[in-house]
């Protein structure tokens, strides 16, 4: 499982690319489609905080296994979501900083 901080990390700048179009620099030269792709991080922080909520803090043995089911899937939409933000998109220029 993943620690709940590495999600925090990825929905704030997940915030930053919806919000301003703002991509790390590290990811600038792949992304296409900013808010796209921070869209991506939302649901895939999303997915891991989902994920360690099910695995810790649920208890029933009947609803427990289906946290992380469901986390699972949010996890493969977000990353899609994502390849989807560096493949298409508007024509960015220069350093990818808007």
């Amino acid at each position: 499982m993943a620690e709940p901080m590495d999600a925090g990390r990825g929905e704030s700048s997940g915030v930053a690319a919806v919000t301003r179009g703002w991509v790390l620099p590290m990811n600038r030269r792949h992304v296409r489609s900013p808010r796209l792709y921070g869209l991506g991080q939302l649901v895939a922080g999303l997915a891991l905080c989902w994920q360690v909520f099910f695995g810790l803090v649920i208890s029933d043995a009947g609803t427990r296994h289906w946290g992380p089911l469901t986390g699972g899937a949010m996890l493969v939409l977000g990353l899609m979501v994502m390849m989807v933000g560096q493949l298409t998109g508007g024509g960015r220029e220069g350093s990818g900083t808007p």
